[in-house]
């Protein structure tokens, strides 16, 4: 993870933290508590990892609402995931704004906000440590260190026993990871969390062999690989996503007879383990995907 922000703010978040959220401090002129910072959070995932650190918000995007289902409190929606909106986050006069190093749009909008004198916090998440030390920035911030125990803590205690019961140290399943949205699909690697759970659990994956399957899936080449298992994860419109698929298996009998799919070996992963960031649920999604690894 790589990030983006004000050291000043860094300070003052840290010594508030250290006082455990009652004691104002004073940076230049101004008396600051942690409680008044006004943070705004783009991307859903994160605000859920904020609020769990004991966080509150005064901006989100539809996503956190609408497909997390997280209570927000009065924040106000600023925009959607892709498409925040500059101008109403800097009315909410924050003190810091909280963004995904993977979309564009916000990585874009890291200027307009650093110009308007807003701190800004870009994090990427692919793999567990990344939410690990994410977390444990988030609880400093926040005060919340106790928290760690339950949201870090316990679910890597999970993640060590998932890998202990269904890891493999050699000659591990030789999986196809597929993305699926309304218009295509793709193979992925362990650039998504999936995937690196995938591989961390001593899974092969074939795309690793094939590069080029990463821009055009070429049905030639899985029958190639005849993959053991075949996961797919959802972007977007779930059924959407699905029926695209389905309908290019169907159009396509050659599917049909990859060992994964005649053995029952073709999963669709769900989205609040696979496709969301898991946050505290890491572990499930270890577990999750272990237990099917072990069919």
């Amino acid at each position: 993870m790589k990030r983006v922000i004000a050291l000043a703010l860094c300070l003052v978040l840290a010594l508030a933290a250290c006082t455990g959220n009652s004691e104002p401090h004073v940076e230049g002129s101004a008396v600051l508590n942690i409680e008044d910072f006004r943070v705004v959070c783009l991307y859903g995932s994160y605000t859920e990892a904020w609020l769990l650190a004991g966080g509150s918000l005064v901006g989100v995007t539809e996503d956190a609402v609408k497909e997390r289902g997280l209570d927000v409190g009065d924040a106000e929606v600023i925009g959607t995931v892709k498409e925040p909106n500059a101008e109403a986050i800097i009315a909410l006069e924050p003190d810091l704004v909280i963004f995904s190093e993977d979309i564009a749009a916000q990585v874009d909008m890291v200027d307009v906000l650093t110009n308007a004198g807003i701190a800004v916090s870009g994090y990427r998440v692919d793999t567990f440590a990344d939410y690990s030390e994410m977390m444990r920035e988030f609880c400093e911030m926040n005060g919340h260190k106790e928290l760690l125990e339950e949201y870090v803590d316990k679910p890597a205690e999970q993640i060590e026993s998932a890998k202990g019961q269904y890891g493999f140290k050699e000659d591990g399943p030789r999986v196809l990871l597929i993305r699926a949205f309304s218009s295509g699909i793709k193979a992925k690697t362990d650039d998504e969390l999936a995937g690196a759970i995938m591989k961390d659990l001593g899974c092969h994956n074939i795309a690793d062999d094939h590069p080029s399957m990463l821009e055009d899936l070429s049905l030639e080449e899985v029958i190639s690989a005849d993959p053991d298992y075949i996961f797919v994860t959802t972007m977007g419109d779930e059924g959407a996503a699905l029926s695209y698929l389905d309908g290019m298996i169907e159009a396509n009998p050659a599917w049909e007879g990859l060992a994964a799919i005649k053995s029952g070996r073709f999963h669709v992963l769900p989205k609040d383990l696979f496709h969301y960031k898991p946050n505290h649920r890491w572990g499930e999604s270890y577990e999750y995907l272990g237990k099917l690894l072990a069919e």
